[in-house]
């Protein structure tokens, strides 16, 4: 007997007794289970802004759980630990994010760290519990849906931090994954109305001028309005790496800017983040700093995308 996986691209059919190529998930007795279902390693309360998320609740915290796994093996996993390996960690039910958050006041829940993608079942199942309580679901992936995948959980999500890693050389040879699904569910989610912001980490060397101008023009065809560049810094298969330059980081946030995309921060850094109004072009918010009232500049009053509140 066997079974097809359709938690992410891939799609893996599994023979019995085996996994798929994440590891998560065996067949027994022709059907699919989550090996580590429930079991979270990683649990934190963390400032959405670490997501990162920085039009999404600013100033707020979020209950943050990662379990382990992931449907990638980036050579650079900034995670690897806990993304590249198989561990238990402790129980949570389905209920206990909602029931925590909702007690302390803590307006959303994180599934980060990770990927989420290997273990939605658990990840639906608390967004569910959430939604019914008022709390608020944000989901950090490398964005490999399946097509069922992305239809299953965008009801139960409220925010996505998305990585676009780079072009599809880079997803094939460096990833071992596809560009093609995450830009696809970087559409669709846009599309939805969901509240999307894209984070791409640069390496220096690997990410130059060519892809980040690609990489923009992708974005701005799909309408994203966030867009995060971070620095490297040497982790897992690519430790004998130098990090990412501040220098360097912020030339091609420079290029970054050619595309047109309203809001572009720098990640990892010591530059300045500032929001200026795509409008006006002031300053309306520096981080830390106050929040945007209303989602619009105190200055012109134009739109700023964004949930504030």
């Amino acid at each position: 007997m066997k079974a097809t996986c359709d938690f992410c691209f891939r799609e893996c059919t599994i023979e019995e007794g085996k996994t798929g190529w994440c590891h998560a998930r065996k067949c027994k007795d022709g059907k699919l289970t989550s090996l580590a279902y429930s079991a979270m390693p990683a649990i934190a309360i963390d400032p959405i802004e670490k997501k990162p998320l920085y039009h999404f609740l600013p100033g707020s915290v979020t209950l943050s759980f990662g379990a382990s796994g992931c449907n990638f093996n980036c050579d650079f996993c900034q995670n690897w630990q806990l993304s590249q390996r198989h561990e238990n960690g402790e129980k949570v039910s389905i209920s206990t994010p909602s029931l925590y958050a909702k007690s302390h006041n803590i307006p959303s829940i994180s599934y980060t760290y990770s990927e989420p993608l290997v273990w939605q079942d658990w990840m639906i199942e608390s967004a569910e519990n959430a939604t019914e309580l008022g709390i608020k679901n944000v989901m950090v992936s490398n964005g490999s849906f399946s097509k069922s995948a992305l239809e299953r959980t965008l009801p139960w999500l409220d925010a996505f931090n998305i990585d676009l890693k780079g072009d599809e050389t880079f997803y094939r040879n460096i990833c071992h994954g596809e560009m093609k699904p995450v830009i696809n569910a970087i559409e669709t989610i846009a599309e939805r109305g969901k509240h999307i912001e894209v984070t791409t980490m640069l390496i220096e060397g690997i990410h130059d001028e060519a892809m980040i101008e690609f990489l923009g023009k992708e974005l701005n065809a799909r309408d994203i309005k966030v867009w995060h560049l971070s620095r490297f810094y040497p982790q897992y298969k690519m430790n004998n790496l130098k990090p990412t330059s501040e220098l360097y980081l912020n030339k091609m946030i420079q290029i970054a800017k050619e595309s047109n995309i309203p809001y572009i921060y720098a990640g990892n850094s010591v530059l300045k983040n500032e929001t200026r109004c795509p409008s006006c072009g002031k300053v309306i918010r520096e981080r830390p700093g106050e929040i945007i009232q209303d989602g619009r500049c105190k200055y012109c009053g134009n739109a700023i995308y964004g949930v504030w509140k």
